[in-house]
């Protein structure tokens, strides 16, 4: 007999995230065998014990599912939200899946979505440093050392951010690289540097690339992706080429934006 944790077990048969299932368990919405289960320590078998949720059993997923969203502004990154958009409704499946990591309100952009807990919690944690790439639009001309600063890393939120990569691309715009994902990140470094985000796209996660995607819209990962995402599952590395170029860019004086790569 393989006993596995609750929480662990509503992740993988695609109920929820494990840290909502927790948050579930500590409601005392779920039950185990007809009774409620409300310490996070509990262990099942999912042989033979019967899981509910809210009442409704819990039946694994049989087929992994590995979704690309590009999420538009509005909606809110998570599986429940009373009285918000939920990015959930974007996507038209009678299973259920739910997203990896988050992308604020007012982001656009790339969001994957699984049903694979075990790949689900892989991707989402910091320490595997899985490479997510955005590209930004400010509101006044940002300088070259402002770009710098954010390159060598920034305080917010009582620590210091990791070195990232940044390229030029406009006087107004940039994309940068992170291995690492603080609330509301990217909007909080550009206002340590004294300007403001009005437009923040995420273009690329762990390989693999948002492309021409339409806003809205979604498609299931090809097979070549999805081997690509549970490789880096599996080794916590960030894998496949960057769909934009490593030369740093050019300023407007043809000098070129000094970059750093905290890999």
């Amino acid at each position: 007999m393989s006993l596995v944790r609750l929480q662990k077990y509503l992740s993988a048969a695609g109920v929820c995230s494990r840290r909502r299932g927790e948050t579930l368990i500590r409601e005392g919405r779920v039950t185990v065998n007809g009774a409620v289960v409300d310490g996070l320590g509990a262990k099942i078998d999912p042989d033979h014990d019967q899981v509910a949720v809210d009442g409704a059993a819990v039946v694994p997923s049989q087929k992994a599912l590995y979704i690309v969203l590009h999420k538009p502004a509005g909606y809110v990154t998570s599986c429940r939200h009373p009285g918000k958009r939920i990015v959930l409704e974007l996507v038209d499946l009678p299973e259920r899946v739910f997203p990896v990591g988050r992308l604020d309100k007012d982001s656009t952009g790339l969001l994957l979505l699984t049903n694979d807990g075990r790949l689900h919690h892989r991707l989402s944690h910091p320490s595997f440093d899985h490479e997510k790439e955005y590209d930004v639009t400010v509101a006044r001309p940002i300088s070259d050392g402002a770009l710098q600063r954010m390159a060598r890393g920034l305080p917010i939120l009582n620590t210091r951010t990791r070195p990232a990569e940044v390229t030029r691309v406009s006087e107004k715009r940039f994309r940068i690289i992170l291995k690492e994902g603080r609330n509301r990140q990217i909007r909080r470094m550009v206002g340590r540097v004294g300007n403001e985000v009005v437009r923040l796209a995420r273009i690329r996660f762990a390989g693999i690339p948002l492309g021409n995607l339409s806003e809205g819209a979604w498609r299931h990962l090809t097979a070549e992706e999805v081997a690509a995402l549970l490789a880096a599952g599996s080794a916590g590395q960030p894998v496949g080429p960057s769909p934009v170029t490593r030369s740093p860019a050019k300023t407007s004086a043809g000098r070129p934006v000094a970059k750093r790569s905290d890999g």
